[in-house]
């Protein structure tokens, strides 16, 4: 079955080329499309299939975008894409990686020079056609050459989890500069999305130019690709490998006007044009600035920012509480905004209150050095209580297909772990439960003996195996979440963000499974799998679902990625209530049954 990724990516396509020639208005509109039909929780092709009307109700989707959608489901190609990439035959996603190259660039070149790839590009630039085309330089020519390398090696967004602690080492170094007042991360990364592409930093100072002088000055950076009164942009060293550095803007305002500017840069650009619309409906403009009382200016809706900030009158933007707070609006969390029913749950006060880190109190997911952890039973027990949690789920692969020769275990082998980690639980100073990863097969049966499953504290049910179709495997999970002793269904797609989609599920109809069954859904803390994602959860849990947020450890450090799981569940809008590991250890064993 085609995947919502896969319809999401035919408009984002189209939009490219469609700013490459210049058309105005249609790519936009497709852009926000695209957005939608990717984190629309059920599955689109689902809704060609049952329910087509239903593709209109999806936000930025009309009529022709809706045909358009069934013209890709069911033929497997879009038209109009094709003729767009007919009058420009580009390869627009790498020659977009290059710095300071978009849509609009590519078009042009592509007409003035002929540039269809970035060996065209580079060829242009090294011979200087690039400053000879109307609205070029040499300047830009030197900024193509430095950047088709990096560009080459890019290849795109990149997994959260990697760019993250780069982000907050920048942050760490920053805030300890005498002329760095505030300072925060914007955009995606803040609003701890999956994947992000370039990392936002915002400054308050007083004193701009000795904050961008400590930014590009940073220890970390291994290149700076510009630099200016109030903004530059470096590249970071983002795992110790010059191909995995990461691109950080920075930008520099004034402490006055910091808490607007992280509003503005924070929200997706759909949560903003909401946002925007509520506040002008009530005679308050936001912009970066801050938040303006415009009720006495006769066009404040089609003014430009420094117009509304001249002539209106400044109600708020120290703090970005305080842009909420002019609209009689409590905060909206970084994670919800995405523009799905956050602002009008905001206004209704009825916006959820998120799950913390601090409310999670164990793990129900750790593997040890039986299988392809690094430490013992006891070893990996000390590490979680030193982390700080109330209980562990001792849970090694059992053997079976999709788990690497020599990981899994026979079902001897995990009756004899299962008695060593009961064992260890007699004098740990957390509870310590004894359990399995059982392999969740392409029927839905699992791989382990159902008296032993049935012997131990926890089974977490995940497919390893058949995850490269694109058919729903709804079924063959529901099937999985059904068998008695399944308590945890682990990350349910199997997906690897950048490397592998996972399989195409139904979440609404897993969740009323697994609530039907006492089973919880699993959040995998795993940076490269953050499995499920956000928009899934929020249909699981409507439907009735527990969610579980694991880390899936296999080594101590590996228990911090318990932040990237609740951010996750956060972006799903889940509460402390919906999350099985935020239970005591007494809920929790009710819960198992």
């Amino acid at each position: 079955m085609t995947t919502n990724d896969e319809v999401a990516e035919q408009f984002e396509r189209m939009a490219d080329l469609l700013e490459a020639q210049d058309v105005a208005y249609k790519p936009r509109a497709y852009r926000r499309a695209a957005e939608s039909l990717r984190s629309h929780p059920t599955s689109v092709a689902r809704l060609v299939r049952d329910d087509p009307d239903a593709l209109e109700e999806i936000e930025g989707v009309g009529d022709s975008i809706a045909a358009k959608v069934t013209e890709f489901v069911e033929e497997g190609a879009v038209g109009e894409l094709a003729e767009l990439r007919e009058g420009t035959p580009v390869d627009m996603a790498a020659l977009t990686r290059v710095e300071g190259v978009g849509p609009k660039t590519v078009g042009r070149l592509y007409e003035a020079l002929g540039v269809e790839t970035l060996a065209d590009l580079e060829r242009a630039a090294r011979e200087g056609e690039i400053r000879e085309v109307s609205g070029f330089g040499a300047k830009t020519e030197e900024n193509v050459l430095d950047s088709v390398a990096f560009a080459r090696r890019a290849g795109g967004r990149t997994r959260l989890g990697e760019v993250r602690p780069a982000a907050d080492r920048v942050l760490d170094a920053l805030r300890e500069h005498e002329a760095v007042e505030r300072c925060d991360v914007a955009g995606s990364i803040r609003r701890w999305a999956p994947t992000v592409g370039d990392v936002d930093v915002l400054v308050a100072s007083d004193d701009p130019e000795a904050a961008v002088t400590a930014f590009v000055g940073l220890s970390s950076v291994v290149d700076v690709i510009e630099s200016g009164e109030r903004k530059a942009a470096v590249r970071v060293d983002t795992a110790g490998d010059t191909a995995a550095d990461t691109r950080v803007d920075l930008r520099v305002v004034a402490p006055r006007e910091f808490g607007a500017a992280l509003q503005y840069f924070t929200g997706s650009k759909e949560h903003n044009v909401r946002l925007r619309t509520y506040a002008l409906e009530r005679d308050v403009s936001l912009n970066e600035y801050g938040a303006f009382d415009v009720s006495d200016l006769d066009d404040a809706g089609g003014e430009d920012a420094e117009s509304v900030r001249e002539r209106g009158e400044r109600v708020a933007g120290e703090t970005e509480a305080g842009m909420y707070e002019a609209l009689d609006l409590p905060p909206v969390p970084p994670e919800l905004r995405e523009d799905r029913g956050e602002t009008a749950a905001a206004a209704a006060g009825e916006l959820p209150d998120l799950v913390t880190e601090a409310a999670v109190r164990g793990d129900l997911h750790a593997h040890t050095a039986h299988s392809d952890g690094d430490l013992s039973v006891a070893e990996t027990v000390a590490a979680a209580a030193e982390f700080g949690h109330d209980y562990l789920a001792i849970t090694d692969h059992a053997d079976g297909p999709g788990v690497p020769a020599g990981v899994g275990l026979s079902d001897d082998e995990l009756r004899s772990l299962a008695a060593e980690v009961r064992e260890v639980a007699d004098d740990a100073p957390i509870e310590v439960f004894a359990g399995v990863e059982a392999n969740v097969d392409v029927d839905g049966d699992l791989d382990v003996a159902d008296g032993l499953l049935a012997d131990l504290d926890v089974v977490v049910a995940s497919p390893h195996s058949g995850l490269g179709g694109t058919d729903d495997a709804t079924d063959r999970l529901v099937r999985a979440v059904e068998h008695p002793a399944v308590d945890v269904l682990g990350h349910p797609t199997g997906r690897l963000l950048a490397e592998r989609s996972g399989l195409s599920i139904d979440p609404e109809r897993l969740g009323a499974a697994a609530a039907e069954h006492g089973v919880a859904l699993e959040v995998n803390a795993n940076p490269a799998r953050l499995d499920l994602g956000g928009g899934a959860v929020t249909a699981a849990v409507e439907a009735g679902a527990t969610i579980a947020v694991d880390t899936d450890a296999h080594r101590p450090a590996e228990f911090d990625n318990l932040r990237y799981g609740v951010h996750t569940a956060r972006r799903g809008w889940a509460e402390t209530d919906d999350v099985l590991n935020t239970r005591s250890p007494e809920r929790l064993r009710s819960f198992l049954g």
